[in-house]
């Protein structure tokens, strides 16, 4: 049997320092039992009520609204013979682009501002800005995404001015801007004399860093701490705006514009729903599809007519 004797359990003597370990043990276990858990701490109210030198940017394109509003202005405009069926078709391939690649393609943009600047030349400002009530309600009232209203509602509410800031005409910005109950717009402003558009346009477009020179030059005259103010946008064309702000915010954002905020630790809200593509910013095919169809649908109309 002393053989087996390695299977029998051998006491050992507790030294002094092992006794001491042990009851510094327990001592600490029992402390931290009796112990209140701290409260984990909460965060900030954002907006903060009352902040009237805060204030918050909203980019419009798939951040506020879904697509392009110089696309659905088009439509608009299509639909009132303000241009051909081919004119349509190469809007629907810019839409149908953008969604696509989430992305605003220069090339792209610039086409179709020129389309639009050469539609418009020698029309009355007050008649496309009649116009443009129409073409919301037609249009775009159904495309305004929900959760982005309800962050400038956050900051109304708040009592805090909220401006849209986006390279569309600042006439379709500023419909949008009233029908939202915004305080206003900043967009792209088209040449006009006497009333009268000429076909050009005053500067260059609000897109990418002159967004960011116009909310900066918004916030020197409306006595603003940017610091406090917060700016929503979908597009890495916006981080120069979003980059202004101490409340950047990433909305619906393309592949870029995820990757850099992360990296910033910016928060990021994605309204889209119904796909798991959003998350590389992949639209929905339904939603290409539908321009898809609009187009043939207003092709089929055209050929009808003739």
């Amino acid at each position: 049997m002393a053989a087996l004797g390695w299977l029998t359990p051998r006491r050992r003597s507790a030294t002094a320092r092992s006794v001491l370990a042990g009851e510094a043990s327990a001592e600490a276990a029992r402390k931290s039992s009796q112990e209140t858990p701290l409260a984990a701490p909460e965060e900030p109210q954002f907006p903060v009520m009352g902040d009237d030198r805060a204030a918050a940017f909203f980019d419009l394109d798939n951040t506020v609204m879904q697509g392009a509003a110089l696309f659905h202005f088009g439509r608009g405009l299509y639909k009132r013979k303000f241009f051909e069926t081919r004119d349509l078709a190469r809007f629907a391939w810019q839409q149908a682009w953008f969604r696509l690649a989430g992305v605003e393609d220069p090339e792209h943009m610039q086409d179709a501002r020129d389309s639009a600047l050469s539609i418009v030349k020698g029309h009355r400002v007050a008649e496309l800005e009649s116009i443009g009530e129409e073409i919301y309600d037609e249009y775009m009232a159904d495309r305004i995404w929900p959760g982005t209203r309800a962050l400038a509602q956050a900051h109304l509410d708040a009592g805090q001015k909220v401006w849209l800031v986006t390279a569309a005409p600042v006439e379709i910005a500023q419909v949008i801007a009233r029908r939202l109950g915004l305080t206003g717009a900043l967009g792209t402003v088209a040449e006009s004399v006497d009333g009268v558009y000429t076909g050009k346009l005053v500067g260059e477009p609000l897109h990418g860093p002159a967004k960011a020179e116009a909310v900066r030059a918004l916030a020197a005259a409306e006595g603003l701490d940017l610091s406090r103010c917060a700016a929503y946008s979908d597009s890495h064309n916006d981080i120069p705006m979003l980059s202004l702000v101490g409340h950047p915010y990433a909305i619906n954002p393309d592949a870029k514009l995820r990757r850099h905020a992360r990296e910033q630790d910016w928060r990021l809200r994605d309204y889209r729903t119904g796909r798991k593509a959003a998350k590389v910013g992949i639209p929905a095919a339904a939603g290409v599809g539908a321009v898809a169809g609009g187009t043939a649908a207003a092709i089929a109309l055209s050929r009808r007519r003739r």
